[in-house]
C-alpha cells in the first residue's frame, strides 16, 4: 500500500526530522534531517547488525535419507526468516537459567515429511510446526509471503525418501550471525548532486551520463555553474531504503533501531556519570595526586607495610624466621658459605 509523504516533527523542534515518502509491508523510504553524518550512519549500523530477532539456531535430526547432507538442511532451515513479533518478551539463551534450552529463551519447532507418491515432493517452510509453549501464537513461526502460501522450500524428497527433524530457535542480533539480520538491505545516501566531493566517480568520457542522478536528485537543490566550493559545508539530508527480511516490519525496524541507540547512549551516561562508591564511580586503586600528603607515600623503599626493614617479615624476627618458627638455615645467613 501506499502512504502520503508525512512528516514526523515539531516545527520549532531542535532534533532530528523524519519525513517519510513511502511505506508498505516490505519496505520504507524516508528522509532523515538535522542531524549530523556520524548519527545517521550510527542508525543504518544498528538497523542491520543489532535489532534482535529469532532466528533456528539448533538442528537435531533423527532420520534424513534425502540427497542433501545434515549439514546442508541444518543451514538452510537457520535462513528461513520466523515471526519475531513479542521477540523482547523472549530472553538471550546466555541469560537463561536453564541448562541448553526452555520455552522461556527457545521455540521448539518439528518438521516430518516423507515421499510415499511418485512425484516429487517439496517441503517448505510451511512444513515447520511450532510446539511447546510460546511468548505467544506467532513468535517463531515461519513467515510465509509468497502467493501459493509454501514459504522457502527446504528440500524436495523422491519416493520412500523422509526426512524428520527438531529445530531450535533462539533470540540473537545479525553481529553475532547474519540468520538473525531483520533487513535484507538497506540504502543510504545522501548529498545526491555530490556538491561534497565525497564521492570521485570513474568514468570513460562523461560523468552525469555514466552516472545517472538518484531518485532523491529531485529533492535537493543541483549545483549553479561556476559556483565556490565550501569547504565548511557538512551533509544536513539523508536518505533511507529499508527493506525488511521477514521477521519484522521495516517501520519496526526503524523504531527498534532507535530504541537501541537510546540504550547504548543510556548506559554510556550511566558509566559516565555513576558516583557510587568513589570518584565517577571507581572505586579501585589509584595513584596520588601531586604534592599530595600521607604517610603512606612518604616512608622509605626498605620499610614493610608492617613498619620493619626490609630484611625483616611482619613476623618480628630476621629473615631467618617465619611464621613457623626459625629455618635450619639460621638467622638470615648463607647455609652455603
Amino acid at each position: 500500500m501506499d502512504y502520503d509523504p508525512m512528516v514526523m516533527d515539531d516545527a520549532e523542534s531542535l532534533g532530528p526530522v523524519v519525513k517519510i515518502s513511502q511505506a508498505d509491508n516490505t519496505r520504507v523510504k524516508f528522509e532523515l534531517s538535522n542531524t549530523e553524518l556520524s548519527f545517521a550512519n550510527s542508525l543504518r549500523r544498528v538497523m542491520l547488525a543489532e535489532i534482535p530477532t529469532i532466528a533456528i539456531d539448533l538442528v537435531e535430526i533423527e532420520a534424513n535419507s534425502s540427497v542433501l547432507a545434515d549439514e546442508f538442511i541444518a543451514h538452510r532451515l537457520g535462513l528461513i526468516p520466523l515471526n519475531a513479533e513479542g521477540i523482547e518478551q523472549l530472553l538471550y539463551s546466555r541469560d537463561c537459567d536453564c541448562d541448553e534450552y526452555c520455552e522461556h529463551c527457545s521455540v521448539t519447532l518439528n518438521l516430518h515429511a516423507k515421499c510415499t507418491g511418485d512425484d516429487i515432493m517439496q517441503v517448505c517452510a510451511r512444513d515447520l510446526v511450532p510446539v511447546g509453549d510460546r511468548v505467544n501464537q506467532v513468535l517463531g513461526s515461519p513467515i510465509i509471503n509468497d502467493p501459493e502460501g509454501q514459504g522457502p522450500l527446504i528440500l524436495k524428497l523422491r519416493h520412500g525418501q523422509e526426512i524428520k527433524l527438531q529445530c531450535i530457535a533462539k533470540k540473537g542480533i545479525a553481529k553475532e550471525h547474519s540468520k538473525w539480520a531483520p533487513s535484507a538491505a538497506i540504502g543510504f545516501e545522501y548529498d545526491p548532486h555530490n556538491k561534497l566531493h565525497h564521492l570521485d566517480l570513474w568514468y570513460e568520457q562523461d560523468p552525469k551520463k555514466e552516472w545517472p542522478p538518484s531518485e532523491y536528485a529531485d529533492w535537493e537543490e543541483p549545483p549553479q555553474e561556476g559556483e565556490p566550493f565550501d569547504y565548511d559545508a557538512v551533509p544536513q539530508r539523508f536518505y533511507y531504503n529499508v527493506e525488511t527480511a521477514g521477521p519484522i516490519p521495516p517501520d519496526a525496524i526503524v523504531t527498534e533501531g532507535i530504541k537501541v541507540i537510546q540504550q547504548k547512549l543510556a548506559g554510556l551516561i550511566h558509566e559516565l556519570t555513576e558516583s557510587d562508591g568513589g570518584e565517577n564511580g571507581y572505586n579501585g586503586p589509584r595513584s596520588p595526586g601531586y604534592n599530595e600528603g600521607g604517610d603512606n607515600w612518604n616512608d622509605q623503599g626498605s620499610f614493610t607495610p608492617y613498619g620493619n626493614r626490609g630484611n625483616q617479615s611482619s613476623w618480628g624476627g630476621q629473615g631467618g624466621t617465619t611464621p613457623y618458627g626459625a629455618t635450619p638455615y639460621g638467622g638470615g645467613q648463607n647455609p652455603w658459605s
